[in-house]
């Protein structure tokens, strides 16, 4: 009778266990499989600037490496908000990841007085892919060759002159405001949802200048579309050697690169996490992807792990709130 007892119990308590079990083998086995249908990829920036750029050449990539389709799908407006958004508040199941400016998931925090997303508790950061300087540029119709020349056009027509940027808070924001409260300024400033439109304007003589990334700014450049003054980091850019820093131009100290990464929703589970971002880490590894975006004029970057990289961001929220502070835009919009 014991015996029977005995069995009786743990044959109760191994169907428990197989129970318990089974909720978890989905799960487990969910990043094995990964992805076994299309995956979005959110651009949250209209077509054509840098995160277009990457998310395109990242994208053939990926596909190329997992079999399925990694389809870009642009959300821009309000600085990136409305992408990160729509990602922060999806499903959380890797199949939406998103390219993922240091704009996103760091200056927004500090600039804006409040997100509908917390980058701290609603985004995974999965890879970090590169860093992007910047370059002042100028319509090439303004009487303008030098910073010097720029900053005495500003202060001869006192609210006259604008600067373009993708959107209120993003880095080409914020470098126009460091720009202004450097030299005590009175520019006016224009939001666009994107580089390239934004481009197009100074390019047009809509708007006088703009801090632009180095990739969709390029061609314009070496075109004579647009003049360049200076380039915002502090080393000079390979794809445009023969520009100076804003530091030799007349900017002391003035050193500024953003970076853009991929990401997801919170809550993904951890080994889709880390799939994805071994395939990054190797698609960033190839010499041709870096020799393709040395020549764009981004600087690539072999990602830590996605715990590192989580670490990275949270100090970088930090980082950023001080320039921001410094520029007198915290919470400012």
């Amino acid at each position: 009778m014991g015996v029977r007892i005995a069995l009786t119990v743990r044959a109760l308590l191994a169907a428990l266990a197989l129970a318990l079990m089974a909720p978890c083998q989905p799960a487990a086995a969910q990043g094995t499989d990964y992805p076994n249908r299309p995956v979005t990829f959110i651009v949250p920036f209209a077509p054509g600037g840098t995160t277009d750029i990457l998310a395109r050449m990242l994208s053939q990539k990926l596909e190329q490496r997992l079999g399925k389709p990694f389809i870009i799908d642009h959300r821009a407006g309000g600085g990136g908000v409305i992408g990160v958004t729509q990602v922060a508040h999806g499903t959380p199941d890797g199949y939406t990841i998103m390219m993922a400016s240091s704009t996103a998931l760091a200056i927004n925090v500090n600039v804006r007085k409040s997100l509908p997303y917390d980058p701290r508790k609603d985004i995974t950061p999965i890879a970090l892919i590169a860093r992007m300087p910047y370059v002042l540029v100028v319509n090439p119709e303004l009487p303008v060759r030098s910073v010097a020349d720029l900053v005495k056009l500003a202060r001869e027509k006192p609210g006259q002159l604008t600067f373009a940027s993708v959107g209120p808070g993003t880095i080409h924001h914020l470098n126009g405001e460091m720009f202004k409260s450097i030299f005590g300024l009175d520019v006016v400033h224009v939001p666009y949802k994107g580089t390239a439109p934004a481009l197009q304007d100074v390019v047009g003589g809509h708007v006088q200048f703009m801090f632009a990334d180095v990739p969709p700014a390029k061609a314009l450049v070496l075109g004579g579309k647009v003049r360049a003054l200076g380039v915002t980091t502090t080393e000079r850019v390979q794809a445009l050697p023969d520009l100076p820093t804003l530091a030799e131009a007349g900017i002391p100290g003035f050193n500024t690169a953003s970076w853009h990464s991929i990401s997801t929703a919170s809550g993904v589970p951890k080994d889709i996490v880390d799939k994805l971002a071994t395939e990054i880490r190797a698609v960033m590894s190839e010499p041709e992807v870096q020799k393709l975006l040395l020549a764009e004029g981004a600087i690539p970057q072999i990602s830590p792990s996605p715990e590192e990289f989580k670490q990275f961001v949270d100090a970088e929220i930090v980082r950023w709130g001080a320039l921001v502070e410094k520029a007198g835009i915290a919470h400012s919009q």
